[in-house]
């Protein structure tokens, strides 16, 4: 008779302590790990301006570059071409293979 009562008791236990006590304490993990940290905003804060330098950069270079050749996007859009060019010519003039590369108007 002791045992007929143990088991339901073991369960609604479980049920209703176990259960709620297991969730509880996952969802405090996740929502501890969720936020982010002054260590990860202080890097945030050095990457972005690191990119905002960058891009700085980047523009007084294009404008440098633009004013010294004009035409210098249009040679730049194709640099592996461009590359794959200069290379058979090296290759060429090397005496590597004797296929003359094809020159582009």
């Amino acid at each position: 008779m002791h045992d007929e009562y143990m088991i339901p008791i073991v369960i609604v236990a479980i049920l209703f302590i176990g259960l709620p006590w297991l969730v509880f304490h996952y969802v405090t993990k996740w929502k501890s790990q969720a936020t982010i940290t002054t260590e990860d905003e202080n890097l945030l804060d050095e990457l972005h301006d690191l990119a905002r330098r960058l891009d700085e950069r980047m523009s007084t270079i294009e404008r440098i570059v633009q004013a010294d050749n004009p035409n210098w996007r249009a040679i730049a859009a194709d640099p592996v071409e461009t590359a794959l060019e200069d290379r058979s010519e090296r290759l060429y003039e090397s005496g590597r293979t004797s296929n003359r590369p094809a020159r582009r108007t």
